[in-house]
């Protein structure tokens, strides 16, 4: 069961739907890598609408023809794992944006690896 509280740092990584790392999806590498690294967690977030570098506004609506929608990969842990997971980073990303945000975690708890189900009170059970 993983459990971080308190002072954590935030990295989020704002790149293109259509960004590749040898032939796979870059938001998928950067999540299997950060998971590799044993980070507490990494979620993947798809956008709308957004432009950046480049001044393209890329959008989901219906008449346009953009299918690069932004991206932004968020990973949280303490400040050490992720300033450790940045060179890692400085490989993959070659066009996008890289933040680190300092924020602090209230709760969170991982899963535990039985089958149990959690209940109303937030507490597993079986």
């Amino acid at each position: 069961m993983t459990r971080l509280t308190g002072r954590a740092l935030r990295v989020t990584v704002f790149i293109g739907e259509n960004d590749t790392w040898h032939h796979k999806p870059l938001y998928s590498e950067i999540v299997h890598r950060a998971h590799a690294a044993g980070l507490a967690g990494a979620s993947v977030f798809r956008g709308i609408e957004g432009f950046g570098a480049s001044s393209l506004i890329h959008t989901q609506r219906l008449l346009s023809l953009s299918e690069d929608l932004p991206v932004a990969v968020v990973v949280v842990d303490t400040e050490e794992r992720v300033r450790a997971f940045l060179p890692q980073l400085d490989e993959l990303v070659t066009e996008g944006l890289v933040i680190l945000d300092d924020c602090e975690v209230i709760r969170y708890v991982g899963r535990g690896t039985g089958s149990g189900t959690t209940d109303a009170k937030g507490e597993n059970s079986l």
